[in-house]
């Protein structure tokens, strides 16, 4: 298997050896004040890690979203939470794919050096949700610029990133042949927007995760800032979403194996009535099936990975690979916490803070539902239900 092979394994013992450095105390204490783990970030930024999609020749380490996956799913297993980076892991393959060489040469070697972080999209609109061809933030070509207006929610990161992938409709919905078109990516710099026309308002969530909506008012955009084609912007989109299925995956999978041992090692020590409890059926065999169950995930990640890596199609393995993993890992997470009993509650074994991190995947960046219309429709060809 791909993740046994010699490279992945060096890969895997490097990543991990930073990430052991970030103790289960660091991360309370983030999740305690609600922070931000900048430390860690940092660490991650210097030492490669979130560059390894960014081309050799733009600075980065060129490396293949199997082995991108590999580096989010040892962040997750050490006990961290990869949540407050991976946006730059996917975020900046829409200019690597769609923009144009002046935008590469512009801005993949500053955030490969750690000049510039592009962690945040703003996609989700309030009144849309996951029909995004509904949104109604709309940019307005005017001269050498674009004039936006809208809202934005569910955009994270952005309170510690330089740069902001965005959607917008540049054709109105009535206006457009099919409903997918007529919406256009930007990049938009986020410290110098903050002062001329976006706000932002942080939300607070079960997770200790930084996301927020967010507010544009005549907010003026360079039209060199346009990615690609006008128009073209969801098309664009859709490009990179396999990559952010099978990366989330990859997270799922750690948070999988992170519960997974916490459990087995819990349950093989914990003693009552003159026993370990990992002795009774009844605590043993459901953490069995929850490994089971994260094993066959990642064979799904490692096979929509190789194929995204062929560029071969791979939308339908992407989506199962995210679909499984975060079933997988919402299934080891209530096993740990069930076999640590009240324990399981208490902030010092880190199992309720990692309970509520990947409760998130089930729901995003795309639900369950969603997931099986598309295998419905697109893969067992039955009728569309939307």
């Amino acid at each position: 298997m791909l993740d046994h092979s010699h490279e992945h394994l060096d890969l895997r013992h490097a990543v991990r050896s930073l990430c052991n450095t970030f103790t289960g105390e660091y991360w309370r204490k983030i999740d305690d004040e609600r922070g931000y783990p900048e430390e860690f970030v940092r660490a991650l930024t210097e030492a490669g890690w979130l560059a390894a999609l960014i081309p050799e020749q733009y600075g980065g380490s060129g490396l293949s979203i199997a082995e991108a996956s590999v580096i989010m799913e040892e962040i997750n297993r050490s006990g961290a939470n990869a949540g407050s980076c991976h946006g730059q892991m996917y975020n900046m393959g829409t200019i690597l794919r769609h923009g144009s060489d002046e935008q590469k040469k512009k801005y993949l070697p500053r955030i490969a050096a750690g000049e510039l972080r592009m962690q945040s999209m703003a996609v989700t609109e309030p009144t849309a949700g996951t029909d995004t061809t509904k949104i109604s933030t709309f940019a307005v070509r005017k001269g050498d610029r674009y004039v936006v207006n809208g809202q934005k929610v569910w955009t994270s990161r952005l309170q510690h990133s330089d740069l902001m992938v965005l959607l917008a409709r540049t054709t109105p919905l009535d206006k457009v042949a099919k409903k997918s078109e007529g919406m256009s990516i930007f990049i938009v710099d986020v410290p110098n927007s903050m002062s001329k026309g976006m706000t932002v308002r942080p939300i607070r969530n079960m997770v200790n995760h930084e996301t927020n909506e967010v507010f544009m008012d005549n907010l003026e955009i360079p039209a060199e800032n346009l990615i690609g084609e006008e128009g073209k912007g969801f098309k664009y989109l859709l490009t990179g979403l396999n990559a952010e299925r099978i990366l989330i995956a990859a997270e799922c999978v750690g948070d999988g194996y992170w519960f997974i041992d916490k459990a087995s090692t819990y349950a093989s020590e914990r003693v009552v009535f003159d026993r370990p409890i990992g002795q009774n059926q009844g605590i043993q065999f459901p953490i069995a099936r929850a490994y089971v169950n994260v094993e066959a995930a990642n064979l799904m990640r490692f096979k929509a990975a190789s194929l995204f890596d062929a560029a071969k199609p791979c939308g339908a393995e992407a989506n199962m690979a995210k679909l499984l993993a975060a079933d997988a890992s919402w299934e080891a997470a209530n096993v740990c916490l069930q076999t640590h009993g009240g324990f399981g509650f208490a902030a010092e074994y880190d199992v309720e803070r990692k309970f509520r991190e990947t409760r998130l995947h089930s729901v995003a960046p795309v639900s369950p539902n969603m997931i099986l219309s598309f295998i419905g429709q697109k893969v067992l060809g039955m009728p569309r239900t939307f």
